[in-house]
């Protein structure tokens, strides 16, 4: 195999624009082998605009049709991993758009289903791209840092107005979007919190529902975590803060790492803080100062490359499907601690949250809201690259 053929389930604003970058040819090595959507009105602008491309109402029929080696997934997050799974049977690779899934227990089935395959599974973490935040996870991985003490991020600039919840019947609601902030815009800043910080010990949080806008789930949750060496993490996130502030600081026992506006300022001591604390109080500890500034990069694009290097040659993936279950634990953790009130200790008690996940299910509100087939996007929106 020389030429990756994907086939796209789900044509709506990042499913589009994956389409459009793969027809266009910026993904070296992936050919845009087929389309599905199950909204006819979309299949008929795809057929105008994509006149060679074979397209379907049916993912199932795609998969099994013989035009395609792996799948795009940017369906609603429900269907992530029962169509990943489908596709794994199928002998197909499979990358999915974020979120893995709702719930921890599902996307184990997806990786398990991953591995017995033994097909390429990645998941469309494109911030990890991002200069900035690779290089904070090299200081840490490094030692530079020193062991980490604590850690705070700030994004509350996910700002949305009502008529963005309003545009879609899935949106912002239990049944069709599995949950708010956490769940849709923050899974990024999730991923890469864990990513460079490592995977908390337990979580405790307040996740506020409908606080700023008429939605059944949450639009700003406040999350604190505790590690296995005794730091702690705050990860504050809304979707109601106007201009809202988008900052990561982590401390260290060597050094301090603050990223905000597109830089990155790393301040390393000359003596570890541990031994420091036990001077003599004239004794000083110099600090040596270093900036770096964010570089512009095309994440989606390059993970998409990334994939398609790993099932022709296979190179290591940066965004490897199993490290889905790694973010989303966190969140599942976030919304059991708000549900129950206590702090949660990790590995998760998948039962729990499913059980009081199908109970938000059920008493979800029903909406006549419709589903809007807007235009269909050419270009990757700015917004789901790295938003200072």
């Amino acid at each position: 195999m020389n030429t990756v053929k994907v086939g796209i389930i789900g044509i709506g604003n990042i499913g589009s624009a994956h389409a459009s970058a793969v027809y266009s040819g910026e993904v070296d090595g992936m050919t845009l082998a087929a389309l599905c959507d199950t909204d006819q009105a979309k299949l008929s602008i795809l057929k105008e605009k994509y006149p060679s491309v074979p397209l379907f109402s049916n993912a199932e029929d795609m998969m099994k049709s013989g035009l395609v080696d792996a799948v795009i997934i940017s369906v609603p997050h429900y269907g992530h991993p029962p169509l990943a799974i489908m596709a794994f049977s199928y002998g197909l690779h499979v990358i999915t758009e974020k979120p893995g899934g709702v719930n921890c227990s599902e996307v184990k089935k997806m990786i398990v289903a991953a591995k017995t395959s033994g097909k390429v599974f990645g998941v469309m973490f494109n911030q990890r791209n991002n200069s900035l935040f690779a290089y904070a996870k090299e200081l840490i991985a490094s030692g530079k840092l020193g062991d980490i003490k604590r850690s705070v991020w700030i994004i509350t600039n996910w700002y949305r107005k009502q008529c963005y919840y309003d545009s879609g019947s899935w949106r912002a609601t239990w049944s069709g979007e599995g949950g708010g902030v956490l769940l849709n815009q923050a899974p990024h800043n999730l991923d890469l919190w864990q990513w460079i910080c490592g995977m908390p010990s337990s979580v405790y949080a307040e996740c506020n529902v409908g606080k700023y806008h008429k939605i059944e789930v949450e639009d700003e949750a406040t999350i604190f975590a505790e590690y296995p060496n005794g730091a702690t993490g705050v990860f504050i996130t809304s979707t109601g803060d106007y201009p809202g502030t988008n900052r990561l600081e982590i401390s260290g026992t060597k050094g301090k790492i603050v990223i905000e506006n597109g830089k990155l300022t790393f301040s390393s001591f000359l003596y570890d803080e541990k031994d420091f604390r036990m001077m003599a109080e004239t004794d000083k500890n110099p600090i040596e100062v270093t900036e770096i500034c964010d570089t512009a990069y095309n994440g989606h694009v390059d993970i998409l490359k990334n994939f398609t290097r790993a099932i022709l040659y296979g190179e290591k993936l940066l965004a490897p499907g199993e490290d889905s279950l790694n973010e989303l634990t966190i969140s599942n953790a976030a919304y059991l601690s708000s549900w129950t009130g206590k702090k949660i200790s990790l590995p998760l008690d998948d039962e729990l949250f499913d059980s009081l996940l199908k109970k938000k299910i059920e008493t979800s509100l029903s909406t006549d809201k419709k589903q809007t087939s807007a235009s269909l996007s050419s270009d990757y929106l700015g917004k789901w690259n790295t938003n200072w």
